[in-house]
């Protein structure tokens, strides 16, 4: 049979199941945090958990461990992600060094401003996020140990299917997503919308590939890579369209992205030598 090898037992098609309906509640409560805040402030909280709960989660259930080289490289990694990933375009470094100190010391320091103070539905949404992210990843890599990796990634995403399809069974949820369809405007540019669903499909098989090759943990410390290029990408064409991200490297925006572009090298080059 062709299908042959791709066929799960039973026990490997519920794992499968639970892996693609665990995937689709942690992007529920990814959008819930992306709509309590901003990106800039939701994206380094969860980039910087997920390689952590990564690290011992994978430790605990699969038994990987990270050499001493590797630990060093992989917190490197993590904080040339973060600092690549916040955005500073209002303020200096240091004045937002003082605003975050005051954040952990407001009662002592009288009242802070709102903007300053992240909810805890924020923070809580931020590391329910990571957390399922981490667990996805961790029992992606599981299926993908005893599984092919066709096989197991196939049936994990008709367990997100499956998922979308019951959440339509919630009334309140239905009319929702039916009236935000009804007021949604058909794609203008069909080529551009096709390409960005394709180039986003393609990252996530990748992202599994990768995963099904190496350590959990690591792979999650490597994303502020794409960090790292999306600011080789804006370096390149703010030289075209500078009065478009003219603010994104204004002030210390600059130094910040090229510690952490830095950090990052410093990591990858760690782990190939």
């Amino acid at each position: 049979m062709i299908f042959g090898p791709w066929v799960p037992t039973a026990q490997e098609l519920i794992i499968d199941l639970v892996a693609g309906l665990l995937f689709l509640f942690t992007l529920i409560f990814w959008y819930k945090a992306l709509h309590q805040s901003e990106a800039t402030r939701v994206v380094p909280i969860v980039g910087a958990l997920v390689p952590i709960f990564s690290f011992f989660l994978s430790f605990a259930f699969l038994g990987e461990s990270l050499s001493e080289k590797q630990l060093l490289a992989f917190i490197v990694l993590i904080n040339g992600g973060v600092l690549i990933s916040v955005k500073r375009t209002r303020f200096y470094f240091l004045k937002e060094l003082w605003e975050r100190f005051r954040e952990v010391f407001g009662n002592l320091l009288g009242p802070i401003h709102a903007r300053y103070q992240p909810t805890k539905r924020l923070l809580l949404n931020s590391i329910i996020s990571a957390f399922f992210f981490a667990a996805y990843y961790v029992l992606i890599k599981y299926i993908y140990l005893n599984q092919p990796f066709i096989g197991g990634f196939v049936w994990s995403r008709l367990g997100t299917f499956i998922g979308v399809i019951l959440i339509l069974f919630v009334p309140d949820w239905r009319r929702k997503i039916i009236a935000y369809q009804k007021g949604k405007k058909s794609p203008t540019n069909l080529f551009f919308f096709l390409s960005v669903r394709i180039l986003a499909a393609t990252a996530f098989i990748m992202l599994n590939w990768a995963i099904s090759l190496g350590n959990v943990a690591l792979i999650n410390s490597l994303q502020g890579v794409q960090y790292a290029f999306l600011f080789l990408l804006i370096l390149f064409l703010s030289a075209k369209y500078p009065h478009v991200l003219k603010e994104e490297l204004g002030g210390g925006v600059m130094v910040q992205k090229i510690i952490g572009v830095s950090l990052i090298c410093t990591g990858l080059y760690m782990l190939i030598m």
